[in-house]
């Protein structure tokens, strides 16, 4: 098995024995992304230089045996919408084109404390705001089981390039599914975790009552171990919790037995892919098989969900861009003529079409006379979507559903009708809207060979219990020992 096979946990073995050096799995990694991401597009930028010494001051600390835990050593990425000090952060955007931070952002910083090796930024949709990473404002990504399809969005660089055995795992944010949709359509592992539970500090801003930072992987194992490096309390951001960090491997291997599971009637939505609901009806079957019990549970607001999110969402981000301006940083506009034409010129020429329309979306939704009849509204839904969990989960542990409604689709096929796009995350936006923890497993695949993904849901801040659960399944299907063809 070549270095970029192997899982995160099993390159952390291997380094731990000396059987492999950081600095030969750091070139190994470099070497793979040369080859293959041409065809893929999942990074936007390399910090070769800085990786590589980072690879080699982690061999110098296995040498003297100091190593920092697990993920020392060991060649990741991000999504590039978390901000690296030194390097170009561009949240896929041209207003953000060429900018560098001068500081890390707090999971950037907590990563490289625990001696992992940031090798560069993925692609991503401008501003985390699309389902397929064709926003982006510099290329698609493709899909690595399908090139040609989408990786999903929009996080799907970050997919990508872990599906494609890039790196060993990378971080993405997650709004409304950002995290999640792309793992099932690449048959990788995405988790979102409670709101709150990761720090958003130095993660550019999208909807920050919804954006939340997670790890993809390719097994439920790695997740976990990049989760337990980048949880816990902030003192530097509000919003961050002080809910105590558990050990999320502690419970990984012990099954299902006696766990409640509900299968939600409203989540059989219109349009969902026969293979994909003949997967998550085996899903369930398997986890019947292995002690847990299965019910069906109601979640009557779900229907909600995607209209409430496209108020709540856009009317944040309308906020959070008024800040790109061409004044303090980003893009600047030539030949203006008025500081109002300057704030035009550069936001016009910014900006991409998704994001322009978000915005216009959200500050028509803010506006007065308008506040109290959408802002205001979606937000009393968001309550009552948050009330069905809470109910179903006085019946149930855990709740289960498909991720996408679709596998990968083309890409081109829907980047021009907003409402099919906006409709990719139907299955991901209540659990965000609750501020839930949820991940995305693989499986299985389409009779044409697309990924499926199934989504766990459980409590706040019971990511043991959802990862406990996603572990049982995978150790019993392994769909995500299936690669992607060479």
């Amino acid at each position: 098995m070549s270095l970029t096979e192997r899982t995160l946990t099993q390159v952390t073995l291997a380094l731990g024995r000396g059987e492999a050096s950081s600095v030969e799995v750091t070139r190994a990694c470099l070497e793979r992304i040369t080859r293959v991401d041409k065809a893929l597009g999942a990074f936007l930028s390399l910090d070769e230089a800085r990786a590589l010494d980072a690879a080699k001051e982690s061999d110098e600390r296995r040498a003297k045996q100091q190593g920092r835990g697990p993920l020392d050593g060991v060649p990741v990425a991000l999504k590039d919408n978390i901000l690296t000090r030194g390097h170009v952060t561009t949240a896929g955007s041209k207003i953000l084109a060429g900018f560098v931070p001068p500081y890390d952002a707090c999971v950037t910083a907590r990563l490289r404390e625990a001696g992992a090796v940031v090798l560069g930024k993925c692609n991503l949709d401008e501003f985390a705001m699309g389902s397929s990473t064709e926003n982006s404002a510099f290329q698609p990504t493709h899909n690595p089981y399908a090139r040609g399809r989408t990786p999903g969005g929009s996080s799907g660089g970050s997919a990508a390039a872990v599906a494609a055995r890039l790196v060993f795992g990378a971080l993405g944010s997650d709004t409304g599914g950002s995290i999640r949709q792309p793992a099932a359509l690449c048959n990788v592992v995405g988790l979102k975790p409670t709101w709150g539970r990761v720090s958003r500090r130095g993660v550019v801003a999208f909807a920050s009552s919804l954006d939340q930072v997670g790890p993809l992987a390719r097994t439920v194992e790695d997740a976990a171990a990049l989760l337990q490096v980048i949880a816990g309390r902030d003192p530097l951001d509000a919003t961050s919790s002080d809910e105590p960090v558990p050990d999320f491997s502690a419970s990984l291997t012990a099954g299902v037995k006696g766990l409640r599971i509900g299968l939600p009637v409203e989540y059989q939505v219109e349009g969902l892919d026969p293979e994909v609901a003949s997967a998550i009806d085996e899903a369930a079957r398997r986890f019947e098989a292995l002690g847990a019990t299965v019910t069906q549970v109601s979640l009557p607001h779900t229907k909600y969900a995607l209209a409430a999110y496209y108020v709540i969402a856009p009317s944040e981000a309308s906020s959070n861009l008024a800040r790109y301006d061409g004044v303090r940083f980003g893009h600047r506009a030539k030949q203006v003529k008025s500081l109002a034409d300057l704030y035009e010129k550069s936001r016009s020429e910014g900006f991409g079409p998704e994001v322009k329309r978000r915005i216009m979306l959200g500050t028509f939704a803010l506006s007065a006379g308008y506040h109290e009849a959408y802002y205001v509204k979606a937000q009393q839904v968001r309550t009552l979507i948050r009330r069905d969990f809470e109910q179903a989960f006085e019946k149930v542990d855990l709740v289960l559903s498909a991720t996408s409604p679709v596998p990968a689709w083309r890409l081109g096929e829907k980047v021009d009708d907003p409402l099919k796009m906006y409709l990719m995350d139907v299955l991901t936006l209540p659990c965000s809207l609750a501020g839930l923890p949820g991940v995305s497993v693989p499986a299985g695949f389409t009779k044409a060979g697309l990924p499926v993904g199934l989504q766990v849901m459980g409590r706040p801040f019971d990511e043991v219990t959802v990862l406990q659960a996603a572990a049982a399944f995978e150790r019993e299907t392994k769909h995500f020992e299936r690669g992607p063809a060479p």
